[in-house]
């Protein structure tokens, strides 16, 4: 029989709740697998025991008074290292903060334990959550349950390893450039980026410890092991925070369609401008064909109206203007020499790193307006369609790489190398539009490394990629225990 730690977070909500085992039970038996696996995958760097245990023995002395916290009530789970968690350390991986101890959870956090949820550790992600793949110098490198040689992703790349590997019930990740996609897909699981601003992402690091405004286009969004996981987490996340709840509140609309056959299906699989591995293009077609045999209807021409380069572009300007506050004050310096001295021309990675970093607010401006105008080519495009199945980075995970500089780094596809930043490219292009993304596992590549497809929704419609990827996993099946660890 298939072990109880790779039930689904519903199934293993509901099995509480029918006081089939206990909360406690389930989260000694996590400790143990904890305990026994991830000594090889580094993907859980910090544990919480004691509270957590109480945390576990409240939820089951409330069921037998009969109360219920929550959806989550019992649940034990983890959370990325770049969120705050109340008396739990929270460093994103940087040295700087190896010893900061949030006070109080961050807002996502503080709903997942009102929910219920009993957080009990903390996974790991690369410094300041600014890298495809998962090292730090804090807790060194997580490896992938699929293949400890090869990166789990990045940045919820610890998050990802560990729901693969059956140490937690669910997670919460982070997403500016697929961090919560990348390693779905990497690991085998699932993974929602939620529509832009659909939730608080106060008390994410980066910014510094106690910042209260949040970043362009990042989010934070749940990683499970089935899409009814998403959907649960999303029920307990979504909601304004606390000053916005004064004047409004959040009603996602339900999903666009009752069953496969009524989904208007695009596929964008491949792109000249970032070409994706025959081996995980496979993986696709198969699931494209999986799809029709089941009698739905797939057009692999619809494009939205621009091209994927020009909207990649915009996607770098406005990356690296989020992502350079938090540099320090002499790289940013150090930057702003160079953006001075290359020319605006030069469209090489660290180019275009210094002169986005650095750039002027009227810059931004500019970038935005064109973000705006690819926003509206996706909301017209999505009057035609109801998702869009596309990849999200262009390979199955990648053997670790740590040399510096990051920027140098290649990739191998179809036998070629590649720009490492090619990873993000899709991630990029589908983010900066401030749309849902799901990632739902579509079957392994010949080397048997999973493939995870990534199924993007209109704004706001987030339950509609989430509702697609359930009934996707009825026609090419979901999630799969890697070897090893049944």
């Amino acid at each position: 029989m298939t072990d109880v730690a790779f039930r689904s977070a519903g199934e293993l909500v509901s099995a509480i709740r029918k006081r089939e085992l206990s909360s406690r039970e389930l989260l000694e038996h996590y400790l143990k697998r904890v305990e026994r696996y991830n000594p090889q995958l580094n993907a859980v760097v910090t544990l919480d025991v004691e509270r957590a245990r109480k945390r576990a023995d409240a939820a089951d002395a409330a069921l037998a008074r009969g109360e219920v916290f929550g959806p989550l009530h019992g649940l034990p789970m983890t959370i990325k290292d770049t969120i705050e968690t109340a008396g739990i350390r929270a460093t994103a991986g940087a040295p700087m903060h190896a010893e900061h101890v949030p006070a109080q959870d961050a807002p996502a956090v503080a709903r997942l334990v009102a929910a219920g949820a009993v957080i009990f550790g903390k996974t790991n992600t690369p410094v300041f959550a600014m890298d495809a793949q998962s090292y730090n110098p804090l807790f060194g490198v997580t490896n992938n349950p699929w293949d400890l040689t090869r990166s789990p992703g990045g940045s919820s790349g610890g998050a990802a390893a560990a729901l693969a590997a059956g140490l937690t019930g669910l997670e919460l990740g982070s997403d500016i450039g697929g961090s919560i996609r990348n390693p779905a897909h990497y690991c085998g699981v699932y993974g929602h980026k939620p529509s832009y601003d659909v939730l608080p992402l106060r008390g994410h690091i980066p910014g510094p410890p106690g910042s209260l405004s949040g970043a362009d286009i990042a989010v934070l969004g749940p990683l499970g092991r089935s899409a009814e996981d998403l959907a649960l987490a999303l029920e307990v996340l979504v909601g304004p925070d606390t000053e916005e709840a004064v004047a409004w509140k959040l009603a996602l609309p339900p999903p666009r369609r009752s069953s496969l056959r009524e989904y208007r299906i695009a596929a964008w699989l491949d792109e000249p401008a970032c070409p994706t591995d025959a081996g995980v293009k496979g993986r696709f077609q198969s699931a494209v064909a999986a799809l029709r045999q089941a009698g739905a209807q797939v057009d692999e021409k619809a494009r939205p109206a621009f091209q994927f380069a020009d909207a990649l572009r915009t996607y770098w300007r406005l990356l690296w203007a989020a992502t350079s506050p938090g540099l320090p004050p002499e790289q940013f310096h150090h930057f702003a020499e160079m953006a001075a001295q290359l020319p605006q021309d030069d469209d090489s990675d660290l180019s275009r790193f210094a002169h986005a970093a650095t750039q002027r607010h009227r810059d931004w401006l500019s970038a935005n307006e064109a973000r705006a105008h690819y926003r509206a080519r996706w909301a017209e495009f999505f009057t035609n369609y109801d998702v869009l199945l596309c990849p999200i980075t262009t390979t199955a995970a990648i053997p670790h790489d740590h040399s510096e500089p990051m920027l140098a780094r290649t990739i191998r596809v179809n036998g070629q190398p590649r720009p490492y930043l090619d990873q993000i490219a899709w991630a990029g292009v589908i983010g900066m539009a401030y749309l849902p993304a799901t990632i739902a596992p579509v079957g392994r590549t010949s080397e048997g490394l999973p493939v995870g497809v990534q199924i993007v929704g209109p704004y706001l419609e987030d339950r509609t990629p989430i509702d697609f990827a359930r009934r996707l996993a009825e026609v090419v099946g979901g999630f799969a225990i890697p070897p090893g660890y049944e």
